[in-house]
């Protein structure tokens, strides 16, 4: 973010040079126009930031996931999403600045007569892979939404559109989107929080989103699945120097939003511990990520129970790594892409060895938070992790050490778990649900856009979070 403010200080310089009175007469603090990359970046960090927030007021996927429980307050763990309006919270900053920043940034683009047909044409491009990856979380968290006739200020009561049907169109936008890019042009300049104006990257990104978009689908549309798959695999990423990561600053409000909920630099909480379902998969198969992940209590790793009280200095913690001001977020990476293509392997027999994908998937992970090689090479000896001899079927390998891969990735790791349905998770102690598959529509849409909201909950078979999005019919 230290980019943006190279923006505004000539900016600033130039305020004190003025021809007469009216130059005063501005509202510094509320702009009339701002520039498309201002916006692009803006969109790019909130959608980070809700992505990544460990608020209990937002985002609850790493207590869905049992990566994560709480000391004090449990209703949370419990799966109460409705006392404190999660729902909403986790909608509105998609749809009220995520995507409309978005929008508005491609119209800017669009207009701007300076920039040349590359620049133009990689700038709308990223436009659309972040709105395409933002309508796909949509879609994942809720099932059907507005979206043909969303962001349109003039229409207060948008139709909400089949998710199958949405999911569709974004695989095609994105096709678009990746024609469009030349590696070798400008993409957004400083604006560029993710990878520093590298076009190239971009293309990258949006290949390994075609295969997170492609394999979701893999149960209930193989043929488009396994196409999406196919034609970007060799063109997704290939190490972890690819991820699409947001690097944090040290210091607010650039921090990492998990650093202002349990960093002591930021606050005096101590709402959350690690949970006892991860640890104990991590203690018995010897992970090495452990201590990467989460701290010791007496020598020893120890997890609360989901939806118990739990006391915050009998169990562990979540590691000084996690919780540093300037820990990045990642939006999609590396072992991911390894993850999908073990499986599309698994499931079709095609693009190599589900085997090898697998170990580059787990050494990926390893090697990325902080372990060597050997460790990884160690842990892929062990019988319970070797995808030989792993227990269960190419879910059950896949999705557990999925799930282990992901965390901090709450989101992520909960899509995972839906659709692959491993590990098997236990509902949490006091739990007022099955663990939630959905979040409810909001309760804004039932007061300013009822017909259309009631007719989407009954298209989906009930506005509930037991009811199953689309693509998960396992």
């Amino acid at each position: 973010m230290k980019k943006i403010l190279i923006y505004l200080l000539p900016m600033m310089l130039l305020a004190s040079c003025v021809d007469s009175l009216d130059d005063y007469n501005i509202d510094q603090k509320n702009p009339q126009a701002v520039p498309a990359g201002a916006l692009f970046a803006n969109a790019t960090k909130v959608l980070v930031d809700n992505q990544t927030s460990p608020s209990v007021n937002v985002n609850v996927f790493r207590f869905f996931v049992q990566h994560w429980t709480t000391t004090t307050y449990t209703d949370e763990p419990q799966y109460d999403v409705f006392t404190r309006n999660i729902p909403l919270n986790y909608w509105a900053p998609f749809y009220r600045e995520v995507l409309t920043d978005l929008k508005e940034a491609r119209r800017l683009v669009e207009a701007d007569e300076e920039l040349t047909e590359g620049e133009r044409n990689n700038a709308v491009a990223a436009t659309e892979i972040l709105s395409i990856y933002t309508w796909s979380v949509l879609v994942n968290t809720w099932g059907d939404v507005p979206y043909t006739e969303a962001l349109d200020i003039q229409n207060g009561e948008p139709a909400y559109d089949d998710a199958a049907t949405i999911y569709s169109d974004l695989l095609t936008r994105l096709d678009n989107a990746i024609g469009m890019i030349t590696p070798s042009e400008s993409i957004f300049g400083e604006y560029d929080l993710v990878y520093g104006d590298d076009a190239g990257a971009w293309l990258k990104f949006a290949h390994s989103l075609k295969l997170r978009l492609g394999i979701t689908l893999a149960d209930v549309d193989e043929a488009t699945a396994r196409a999406a798959i196919e034609s970007s695999a060799n063109q997704a990423f290939t190490s972890s120097a690819d991820n699409a990561a947001f690097q944090y600053q040290g210091e607010t409000p650039n921090n990492n939003p998990v650093s202002n909920n349990l960093n002591p630099l930021f606050t005096a909480r101590q709402d959350y511990v690690a949970a006892s379902t991860i640890v104990d998969v991590m203690n018995s198969l010897d992970d090495p990520r452990l201590p990467f992940y989460f701290t010791t209590v007496n020598g020893a790793y120890r997890g609360g129970m989901q939806g118990t009280t739990n006391q915050y200095s009998a169990f562990s913690h979540i590691s000084e790594k996690v919780i540093a001001p300037d820990f990045e977020a990642l939006l999609i990476d590396y072992s991911e892409v390894e993850f999908i293509l073990a499986e599309a392997a698994a499931r079709w027999g095609i693009l190599g060895s589900p085997i090898e994908h697998y170990n580059r998937a787990v050494t990926a992970s390893i090697e990325y938070w902080g372990g060597t090689t050997a460790q990884a090479n160690a842990y892929l000896a062990n019988p319970a992790v070797n995808y030989l001899t792993a227990p269960g079927d190419f879910r059950e390998k896949i999705g557990t050490q999925k799930w282990l891969a992901l965390y901090n990735r709450g989101y992520d790791a909960w899509v995972e778990w839906r659709r692959l349905d491993y590990p098997e998770l236990e509902p949490a102690v006091g739990a007022i649900s099955d663990i939630p598959v959905r979040f409810t529509y909001v309760t804004n849409e039932y007061t300013l856009n009822q017909a259309n909201v009631e007719a989407a909950a009954a298209a989906i078979g009930g506005d509930e979070v037991t009811t199953k999005v689309f693509w998960d019919v396992r």
